[in-house]
């Protein structure tokens, strides 16, 4: 239904989007993730032209979206889009708000269009409200008259930018609700949002943006559960990081306490953990070999509370796991007493070491 081929959109020197391919078929219900700030609300405003791409087509259903012969207001006409804001209208009541588009838009007349409007009030539980004005509903309510208003016009396609950023938590379960009955009667949808329970319940694909591209796209199950990508992976688990590089084996040790101790006490790691961390890398170091080129990170999941420490260095193989290699192993059985796993691989003419953190 929709073909997005090398999209791309520049604000002056900032590139927001750049070489965005995709294909939504009709029916299709697809969730866009990512950090913010990656041109994923970008990428939905550029679908009905309220942003003008750079560069690339979009064509729906065969019509060449860019094209200056294209009704482009017509064509408008078959999506529907519901923004953080409501942009809801003050002044008129909710009725009012959802007749006025097909009224003065389709040319429906206005018994048609109360009767459709009052289906669709129902339909989002807010039927007794109809002749209420915004300023008298809640947050989630008037977001729910907003995807009314959408429907009022019978889109094909419906955009939601991020439909319930803007809502106090209590009222985000109503709005995603309305949505879940939404996806029911088979209307093409691409949802902007950051509610990840949410999206892996009601998609049949996920896109997953950063960088202004497509990163990883899938099916929900593959992108929540078996990412294939590593930027991936570390959003759906929300993993934090730490590094800290190595150059030479005089190296600031009590900065490197200091980096540690803040990254723990930033993510309110208790302080036996803290301590074990800060031990533990004091013995990693201990045991290298090397150190004209040490990286040293720590990748904690928010998601699962696991902990993982990573010591990576260039140079020939030496796998300081195989006995023999070291000549006082004390500082690798203290490393083993302290950690859940320890493995050594070796790639790219680095080693690489991995420490799975217990205690957490």
């Amino acid at each position: 239904m929709i073909t997005v081929r090398n999209l791309s959109k520049h604000f002056g020197n900032l590139v927001v989007l750049r070489d965005v391919n995709i294909d939504i078929r009709k029916g299709e219900i697809i969730s866009i993730i990512g950090p913010s700030g990656t041109g994923k609300s970008t990428f939905l405003r550029c679908l009905n032209l309220l942003e003008t791409p750079t560069g690339g087509n979009i064509t729906i259903d065969g019509i060449p979206l860019l094209d200056k012969k294209t009704n482009v207001p017509r064509l408008r006409q078959r999506m529907g889009m519901v923004f953080q804001s409501f942009n809801l209208y003050s002044h008129l009541s909710v009725l009012e708000n959802l007749t006025i588009g097909p009224v003065k838009l389709q040319g429906r007349g206005r018994m048609e269009a109360n009767r459709k409007a009052m289906e669709l009030l129902k339909l989002v539980g807010l039927a007794e409200k109809a002749h209420s004005f915004p300023d008298e509903l809640s947050g989630g309510q008037k977001q729910r008259v907003a995807i009314a208003r959408c429907m009022a016009m019978e889109p094909e396609i419906l955009l939601f930018d991020e439909p319930t950023s803007a809502l106090d938590p209590t009222m985000v379960s109503e709005v995603l609700a309305v949505i879940r009955r939404l996806a029911k009667e088979g209307i093409t949808m691409v949802i902007v949002t950051h509610e990840m329970e949410f999206a892996r319940n009601i998609s049949s694909r996920v896109l997953y943006m950063d960088e202004g591209i497509i990163y990883e796209e899938g099916p929900p199950e593959q992108i929540f559960e078996k990412p294939q990508k590593e930027k991936t992976r570390a959003f759906i688990q929300r993993i934090r990081s730490w590094h800290y590089s190595i150059s030479s084996k005089d190296y600031d040790l009590y900065r490197l306490q200091a980096g540690l101790e803040t990254f723990c006490d930033k993510h309110m790691l208790q302080k036996k953990l803290k301590e074990i961390i800060v031990h533990l890398a004091e013995e990693v170091l201990g045991i290298q070999s090397e150190f004209t080129a040490v990286d040293l990170s720590l990748h904690y999941s928010e998601k699962d509370g696991n902990l993982e420490m990573v010591c990576e260095s260039t140079g020939k193989p030496v796998n300081p796991l195989e006995e023999g290699v070291l000549e006082d192993d004390i500082g690798l059985r203290l490393i083993r007493a302290r950690s859940e796993s320890v493995l050594y691989t070796y790639g790219n003419g680095r080693n690489i070491l991995r420490l799975k953190i217990k205690g957490n």
